[in-house]
């Protein structure tokens, strides 16, 4: 910080400047930025994948389709048929993910079935290791 003494208009005693020289200030901030500039790393948009090579076995199994649906009145049915109890469908469950090939589940809930019912079929989906799970019939949620 530095001050500057001016000259009094008067002739007598010179009064001092009370103003900041900003020079040196602005030289600091700028070598500041410039070493910030040169210091950050180059950031590489890649991402490095290790892809297969060659052309992917051809798949002539079609998964099975599994159709759950869910009524008003939150009774669970499966391929149509309607589910007794908790246990019954896990046991369907537990069958569909022991096959060869794991069937494509379209879980289908009523708009007015509720919630509790669909969250534990999707929980018993995940405890038997069914991945491949699709809700269907969403048009019935927007609003008109």
């Amino acid at each position: 910080m530095g001050i500057s003494l001016g000259s009094s208009k008067a002739g007598g005693d010179p009064e001092p400047m009370v103003e900041m020289n900003t020079t040196p200030l602005i030289d600091v901030m700028l070598v500041l930025l410039i070493m910030l500039i040169i210091t950050i790393p180059i950031q590489l948009h890649a991402v490095n994948l290790n892809m297969p090579v060659g052309t992917p076995p051809t798949q002539d199994l079609k998964p099975e389709i599994v159709k759950i649906d869910i009524d008003e009145k939150s009774v669970v049915y499966w391929q149509g048929v309607a589910i007794a109890d908790g246990a019954e469908l896990e046991e369907k469950m537990r069958l569909a993910s022991a096959q060869a090939v794991q069937p494509e589940i379209h879980l289908r809930p009523n708009k007015v079935s509720q919630y509790a019912v669909v969250a534990s079929v999707l929980a018993a989906t995940k405890r038997n290791g069914l991945t491949k799970i699709g809700v269907i019939g969403a048009e019935q949620f927007l609003d008109q």
